[in-house]
């Protein structure tokens, strides 16, 4: 599936139009994560004039980006802020570094989080290391958008989330909200950050509405997104939609599970992390990237260093099958952590004492 098959995918996944900003029926509107984004975007463009946008087919022209998250942006502030690149992963990476180190914020758009592997010699060799070559004179403000996720049969080479490459590289922040209200705050922190950002959205969860605060959402803080007693559930991105539904489903049969919502990767929240499983003496870290050498290694291994003894329960670590992502639905609904899968962790978890 390339770049331009995959600017189709519009009008194949019925995509809703994007509320205007100009619509906006105030604070705590329900509008889904294109939406939340888009207005995210609109209102750092109007707040201020370095903020650029930079991508395949994010102007008008091209339809504002293949799933509609920056439609709109280059009619109201013009294509030369809002500019429309060749397919060249480097390029677009290159003219953003570029132009952070000239003063401006941009914000990039890798169409597929897969293709980012074209641009990482630029993005940990030049993006996250200025800072510390330069002896902190010279900062990399750019956010670096991209959608992943399986569960719409696009293959190994369009669905993988690759988040632990960039958590082990130093100089880079890691972001990856599960709902609207968190892609707006988390968009409009990435964008006034002095650092570069990896902002990861799940191509599952687009269309999925909520309420919009308009909040900022401090990147490094996660968030209790339900309270429990019995089990912890830490994960990022979809699997706090799935995980919630676990704890809702187990909540009728006694068993309290709380939810974390990591919101960003890294640095990740530790202290309320290390917080919620010293209550409930129990963790399991869930996360569709692949299981072996993923981030839910380092946040198994730091509440062991940290709570070693007062656990229950060994941690336990859910995520994507060590191979490809496959394009058969059947293997595709097998690959990826699932509703069932977590209960499972969770039942064998509140079995030990």
């Amino acid at each position: 599936m390339t770049d331009t098959q995959t600017a189709g995918a519009n009008s194949e996944t019925g995509s809703p139009p994007v509320a205007s900003p100009d619509a906006e029926a105030g604070t705590h509107a329900k509008m889904t994560m294109v939406e939340a984004l888009n207005l995210a975007l609109h209102d750092a463009m109007a707040a201020d004039s370095k903020v650029l946008v930079l991508g395949e087919e994010v102007a008008d022209p091209q339809e504002g980006g293949v799933m509609g998250v920056t439609k709109g942006l280059s009619t109201k502030y013009g294509e030369d802020r809002v500019r429309s690149t060749p397919i060249s992963e480097q390029a677009i990476i290159g003219a953003a570094i570029g132009a952070a180190v000239g003063g401006y914020k941009p914000v990039a758009e890798i169409m597929l989080m897969n293709f980012i592997t074209v641009a990482m010699d630029m993005i940990t060799n030049h993006a996250a290391k200025l800072r510390f070559m330069s002896g902190g004179q010279t900062g990399v403000p750019i956010v670096i958008r991209t959608m992943t996720g399986s569960g719409f049969s696009t293959g190994g080479q369009h669905s993988d989330y690759l988040e632990a490459w960039f958590a082990h590289t130093a100089g880079i922040k890691v972001v990856a909200p599960s709902n609207p209200d968190d892609a707006y705050g988390l968009m409009r922190a990435a964008i006034d950050d002095p650092d570069p950002v990896l902002f990861i959205e799940n191509l599952p969860s687009y269309w999925t509405p909520g309420p919009v605060s308009k909040q900022i959402v401090p990147i490094g803080k996660a968030k209790v997104a339900r309270e429990g007693s019995d089990v912890t559930i830490i994960g990022h991105s979809m699997m706090i939609t799935l995980s919630l539904a676990v704890a809702e489903a187990l909540s009728q049969e006694g068993i309290s599970v709380e939810v974390i919502d990591l919101r960003t990767i890294s640095p990740w929240d530790k202290a309320t992390v290390l917080d919620s499983v010293r209550k409930t003496g129990r963790a399991i870290v869930v996360h569709e990237a692949v299981k072996q050498f993923g981030i839910g290694a380092e946040i198994a291994s730091v509440i062991n260093e940290e709570l070693f003894g007062k656990l229950k329960a060994p941690v336990q670590r859910l995520g994507g099958a060590f191979s490809a992502v496959p394009f058969s639905k059947p293997l595709e609904a097998a690959f990826a952590p699932t509703v069932a899968s977590i209960t499972a962790a969770v039942r064998e978890a509140v079995k030990q004492s």
